[in-house]
């Protein structure tokens, strides 16, 4: 369930089930005197995503939920990890100036988060969720600052075994985005509410193929695993 994450340099944190995952961006004013054209899109803040060049891990506070059609799988194990001696630019923050755009997000790749502990709210079902492939987050500075978190295509699947075999795999045909808030603190909080994934369910009795979506709920602490004593902050 490990895998590189998400790369548009451009906590992690960390996903999902069967949807994890969600896309954000806020826009506000750019630079100051930067007018966009008649007509177009308001330009985005700018970003910073501090300390530069620091590693960071994203660790679920609580469980993580996915909802697909009547099923809900529940795990209260995830995380999202620098890889171990480092050595590549996976949950870290780019190094100045990289870790600073005047007019959008600033992006990492990640790590696929690794699920486990999970149940499903079928009895005499149970739930496995693994993931694997490209994962990436980008910070968006803003009133809330957000966070999209890039799923490839296919990179997340559950399973279920016992009295439903069923498969859901998140993103099918195409990488997905996952919406969430970012809230600097001690820790630093990356959380996901009602994210919608689509999402493809194979299966006999019981799974729920209709279902072309699933519902993702997380909240992820994000520390600095460079030094412990740091918080990892988004700000203009």
């Amino acid at each position: 369930m490990t895998s590189r994450t998400l790369h548009p340099r451009a906590l992690l944190a960390t996903g999902a089930g069967l949807a994890v995952t969600a896309a954000l961006t806020l826009t506000g004013a750019g630079p100051a005197g930067a007018q966009p054209p008649a007509g177009a899109a308001p330009l985005a803040d700018s970003t910073t995503v501090s300390p530069a060049g620091h590693y960071f891990a994203a660790t679920l506070n609580g469980k993580a939920t996915f909802k697909i059609g009547a099923v809900t799988v529940t795990c209260k194990v995830s995380t999202s990890q620098p890889t171990a001696g480092g050595g590549d630019d996976n949950n870290r923050i780019p190094a100045a100036p990289g870790n600073h755009n005047d007019a959008g997000p600033v992006g990492s790749p990640i790590n696929a988060p690794t699920y486990s502990s999970c149940t499903t709210s079928q009895m005499g079902v149970t739930a496995t969720v693994t993931t694997s492939g490209a994962w990436a987050v980008s910070m968006q500075y803003g009133t809330p600052s957000t966070a999209t978190l890039t799923v490839p295509s296919g990179g997340l699947v559950a399973r279920t075994s016992g009295l439903a075999s069923c498969t859901a795999t998140a993103a099918p045909t195409a990488p997905a985005q996952i919406a969430s808030t970012f809230t600097n603190g001690e820790p630093s909080t990356l959380t996901v509410t009602n994210a919608s994934v689509p999402v493809k369910v194979v299966g006999g009795f019981g799974c729920p193929t209709a279902a072309t979506s699933s519902v993702f709920n997380a909240v992820y602490d994000v520390t600095d695993a460079t030094d412990p004593s740091s918080q990892i902050t988004v700000t203009s």
